[in-house]
């Protein structure tokens, strides 16, 4: 059995176990993308802070995993390498909250919003469907990602669960 498989703060991880789950904890503005070959049942979990690689560009090596334009075409990349097939595969999306008031216009009081829509933009280069979500209000998200069913449960403190 592979067990649990915890995803930090900029990283992905990825299996071809179908015992796999995945866990990713304190999704604020971050956004949490499971991807899933429903046939083959080979999957993973990313957690991205950030959505464009590019705004860094002048702060040398930078870790990929961290935004949501490289770690979810890295991701992708090493799915197929696992043997997923890319007409197979589908997409689960949470987080990108709006954790904190800031002031009108900011960059950064609207980055869960930003996070959310550069996952969806990646996605759709991709052809990838996102067939689940749960993003955007005012608070944080843990999200568990089962390997076997392509069941996504999403926790908050003070919500429901959601088994998407």
């Amino acid at each position: 059995m592979s067990g649990m498989l915890t995803v930090g703060i900029s990283d992905f991880k990825t299996s071809t176990s179908p015992d796999a789950v995945f866990v990713t904890f304190a999704l604020g503005s971050c956004v949490g993308t499971c991807l899933w070959d429903k046939e083959t049942k080979i999957g993973g979990l990313s957690h991205i802070m950030l959505p464009y690689s590019k705004e860094f560009k002048d702060f040398g090596e930078i870790n990929r995993m961290k935004f949501a334009d490289t770690a979810i075409l890295d991701m992708f990349m090493q799915l197929r390498r696992m043997g997923a097939k890319p007409e197979n595969i589908v997409a689960k999306i949470a987080g990108g909250a709006q954790m904190f008031q800031s002031s009108v216009g900011g960059s950064m009081g609207n980055i869960g919003q930003r996070n959310v829509a550069y996952v969806k933009e990646v996605l759709k280069q991709l052809k990838l469907p996102i067939v689940a979500e749960d993003t955007g209000l005012d608070y944080g998200r843990t999200v568990y990602f089962d390997n076997a069913t392509g069941t996504m449960k999403v926790q908050s403190i003070g919500h429901n669960v959601k088994e998407l």
